[in-house]
């Protein structure tokens, strides 16, 4: 079992920044793929960003690459995902999920097996 917490969400202007965290439990943190995606008001969840086990590998939707970066501390039990140059179309529910480390850096999220409550983040023009 992983228990996933997520925190750092808030209201930000357009342009800004924000760093989401992502607690895990379990001894088998290390051993997942972790993911990050979005749901927006009325519309599907969204994949944002995933990264590997060991944090070598990373995969980003396109909306966000080079403004998002997604990184893990395994000794934290952490995963974070840096928000820059924030934009409207960014406020969504961010939730953090985890998938087994065979998956990779999957953007599926039919791959991940345990999910995080979520965080809002609201971006205002």
């Amino acid at each position: 079992q992983v228990q996933l917490v997520e925190s750092g969400g808030g209201l930000v202007q357009a342009g800004g920044s924000l760093r989401l965290s992502c607690a895990a439990s379990g001894r088998t943190f290390s051993s997942t793929s972790m993911g990050w995606f979005r749901q927006a008001p009325g519309k599907e969840r969204e994949f944002v960003a995933a990264i590997s086990r060991s944090g070598s590998n990373t995969n980003y939707a396109g909306s966000v690459k080079g403004r998002f970066t997604i990184s893990r501390d395994n000794a934290k039990n952490t995963v974070y995902l840096q928000m820059n140059s924030l934009k409207p179309e960014d406020t969504a529910v961010y939730y953090c999920a985890a998938a087994p480390a065979r998956l990779g850096v999957t953007l599926s999220a039919a791959g991940y097996n345990y999910w995080g409550q979520g965080t809002q983040v609201t971006v205002s023009s």
